[in-house]
């Protein structure tokens, strides 16, 4: 069983919310005497251009402050992400990470400028034998990953364990979750300009009435996704077993590093924060999470939010939590213990 910390906060003040998250982290510090490492980047996620819902930067000013205080030198960390947006290559991401309000902290994009850099961990589970992690995650051995608890449509629910797996994930591991085939290219969009296939560092691509993909050359890196000026090409859909990858994916990303988990359960939405567009609320604000076990921690996230809309939202999501037990990421079993901010 694993030790879940809890304080209630129903509000809208963000800068309060991050205070909250600082008590506890300070918390799980001391309780587990952990020893801060002189880099330690924060895991989070910077919203889609439009979308109004995701956790704003003053949501981690006060754990910033900390970790300077404690002369640790933190910064952001994210990846690219797999389809066409405002977050699709580094440079764009940073943009509008910036215009999103991040710019307390140096911003890492850790799977490179298209998303094609990337580490294999090797896990050898049922469905990934290799995960493909953003290259600059090697780099670090600590991590704080701050997740927003909400909707996804495919997961059920996004918190800790999407932020590992398709957070630390390269382009090439986002696909490989979602269906572990190559890229589908959209005849009607394709112009034969021939980019990808110039791009494609390992001539899977060539071009003739459209881009063909090679699905025997091709790694999955989807790199191409990236380059397409048309948005030709595009991911095949969740695929088999997706739910499955998720866990398995997040059991990569940590496999070996020491991370603190957080997570708000605040402006909760259907959807998740790679909506480009304004969303409306769908639960009422709930308060903040977080401790060592990222299966324990997502697990308690889901059962307040049930507890406390009356409703079962997000249900398919025990599927990734039931196997990232088994696979031995963590446990869905927990301890919620409930603080009394006034006294942290």
């Amino acid at each position: 069983m694993s030790n879940v910390y809890f304080i209630k906060n129903s509000g809208s003040d963000y800068g309060e919310l991050g205070k909250d998250a600082l008590k506890l982290l300070k918390k799980i510090v001391i309780e587990t005497e952990y020893n801060f490492e002189k880099r330690v980047p924060i895991k989070v996620h910077f919203g889609e251009k439009g979308n109004k819902t995701f956790m704003p930067a003053t949501s981690y000013d006060a754990i910033i402050d900390y970790l300077k205080e404690k002369g640790v030198s933190p910064s952001y960390i994210e990846t690219n992400v797999l389809y066409r947006g405002s977050r699709t290559t580094k440079d764009i991401h940073i943009e509008t990470a910036k215009n999103h309000g991040f710019i307390q902290i140096p911003i890492i994009i850790a799977d490179g400028d298209t998303g094609t850099e990337y580490n294999e961990i090797e896990i050898n589970k049922d469905y990934i034998d290799k995960c493909k992690i953003g290259k600059a995650y090697g780099d670090y051995n600590q991590f704080i990953v701050m997740s927003h608890f909400k909707g996804h449509v495919e997961a059920g629910f996004g918190g800790a364990l999407k932020q590992l797996a398709m957070g630390f994930a390269a382009r090439g591991g986002k696909l490989d979750q979602h269906s572990g085939i190559s890229p589908n290219v959209i005849a009607e969009k394709c112009i034969t300009c021939g980019i990808c296939e110039t791009k494609c560092d390992f001539d899977a691509i060539h071009t003739e009435d459209i881009a063909i993909i090679n699905d025997e050359k091709c790694v999955g890196c989807a790199g191409c996704i990236a380059v397409c000026p048309q948005g030709a090409i595009q991911t095949a859909g969740g695929g088999d077993h997706f739910l499955e990858k998720l866990a398995e994916y997040a059991y990569g990303a940590a496999k070996d590093k020491d991370i603190i988990y957080i997570a708000f359960i605040h402006n909760i939405t259907e959807a998740c924060d790679c909506a480009g567009q304004a969303m409306e609320l769908i639960a009422d604000n709930i308060g903040v999470l977080a401790g060592k076990d990222p299966v324990a921690l997502d697990t308690a996230c889901l059962d307040l939010l049930q507890k406390n809309s009356g409703e079962k939202l997000f249900e398919k999501g025990r599927v990734t939590l039931e196997h990232a037990e088994k696979i031995g990421l963590g446990t869905m079993k927990y301890h919620l213990i409930e603080m009394n901010t006034r006294k942290i």
